[in-house]
């Protein structure tokens, strides 16, 4: 016989909260069926994490001080990708380039906030919560997703995709957020039996935590039987990167994640949020052989999902931001990397974006903490921009106070 004890075991749980791990299902126990937002826009969130290169990304060539601060793994300029007379893309983002030249690239320069922290975690922590003094218990785009969205409790609202654990930005009580590793093997955990016994064991628990449990595992299956059914109906447009070694573990896991996210897109009405993860820009060493490949796989697996996405007829509903937790110090060390810093540059990526340069490039001279770049642009700019009017929402609600808008879109 099958007892609840067993479902604890086998790592499939539900809660008085209403979830269900894993994969995370039922946040939508408790979400607002109040009306919400209405409209068919979707935000993709790319995180870069490790904590990406900005000067090294978005590349003020024409500084002087870049080349003697950098001379072992600066830009060469004739190589950069040039934006205007001052700055440029790194050259491993010809597709960006591409695309920038099409005005559906906006490139915020000087991105941060003051009094920065250099440590990983705490770097996460303030751009995961919109919150410099790391005070908030949830997460920007869980609160957002929460409060605003007319999700109707459905569990695709909020995706993340490529990961097995939920994005804390994405946390929040009441945020309606999937988990979603693989299409393929999307399901409640353990054996056929589990699966098969849930339903009479949760309808079995009397009371307010039966009606809980109840509607947690429907909206499970209401997940499930979506993504299973985004599996079969959805044919990808283009070729997605694939790697060919071990070092093309970021390449192919990004390539993955983004075709998934295409998916769910394209055949999910109901997705509006969702975010995914690369991996591996703490470049202390080797910066230039380490970051130029990331950003490589960045610009292939970007290009052939806004590809796909153009090809389903979606260009006009889809737009891609970038963040990292910091940037880089301006100077090299001496085992050709960079040490944590500060401010770095945000892309918005779409056919929505009103294309070009914003905020403005930081000064490589006139710096904080001995060398680290003073931010032109607060985060919670794009934050605000990004809720306000690319998802038509309010952010002042989610963020706490108003920004200066970016005129992004």
């Amino acid at each position: 016989m099958i007892t609840r004890r067993d479902f604890m075991i086998s790592g499939v749980t539900a809660t008085a909260a209403g979830i269900i791990v894993p994969p995370v299902l039922a946040k939508g126990v408790y979400a607002a069926t109040a009306d919400g937002i209405h409209n068919d826009r979707v935000l993709v969130v790319l995180q870069l994490a490790g904590g990406n290169d900005g000067l090294n990304t978005v590349v003020p060539y024409a500084d002087p001080a870049y080349l003697q601060l950098r001379k072992a793994i600066a830009i060469a300029p004739d190589t950069v990708l040039h934006l205007d007379g001052a700055v440029g893309l790194n050259p491993a983002l010809k597709n960006l380039k591409t695309m920038y030249d099409s005005g559906q690239v906006a490139v915020v320069q000087g991105v941060g906030y003051d009094k920065p922290t250099y440590s990983h975690f705490e770097g996460m922590y303030v751009w995961e919560h919109a919150d410099p003094a790391r005070e908030q218990a949830d997460g920007w785009l869980g609160k957002f997703l929460a409060a605003q969205l007319d999700t109707q409790g459905h569990p695709l609202t909020g995706c993340a995709l490529g990961e097995t654990t939920t994005p804390p930005e994405m946390n929040a009580p009441q945020a309606t957020v999937s988990v979603i590793a693989s299409g393929a093997t999307y399901d409640v955990a353990g054996t056929a039996a589990h699966r098969a016994a849930a339903p009479l064991l949760y309808k079995r628990t009397p009371g307010l935590y039966g009606a809980l449990f109840d509607q947690a595992l429907s909206t499970a299956e209401t997940g499930i039987a979506a993504v299973k059914q985004s599996t079969t109906t959805y044919k990808p447009a283009v070729a997605y990167p694939s790697g060919r070694t071990a070092a093309d573990t970021a390449a192919n896991t990004l390539a993955t994640s983004l075709q998934l996210t295409a998916s769910m897109i394209t055949t999910q009405p109901s997705v509006k949020v969702c975010h995914v993860v690369i991996g591996g820009f703490d470049t202390h060493q080797d910066e230039n052989t380490r970051q130029n490949a990331l950003l490589a796989s960045v610009d292939a697996s970007l290009s052939a999902f806004m590809q796909d996405i153009a090809a389903h007829g979606m260009a006009n509903r889809v737009v891609v931001m970038t963040w990292s937790e910091f940037g880089r110090r301006i100077q090299q060390n001496g085992s050709n990397g960079t040490d944590h810093g500060a401010a770095a540059p945000v892309l918005l990526v779409g056919a929505p974006v009103r294309g070009g340069l914003y905020g403005e490039q930081p000064s490589l001279t006139n710096t904080i903490d001995n060398g680290n770049l003073k931010y032109t642009v607060d985060f919670r700019s794009v934050y605000q921009t990004v809720i306000r009017d690319w998802l038509q929402g309010d952010a002042r609600s989610v963020l706490g106070a108003s920004y200066p808008e970016l005129g992004v879109f």
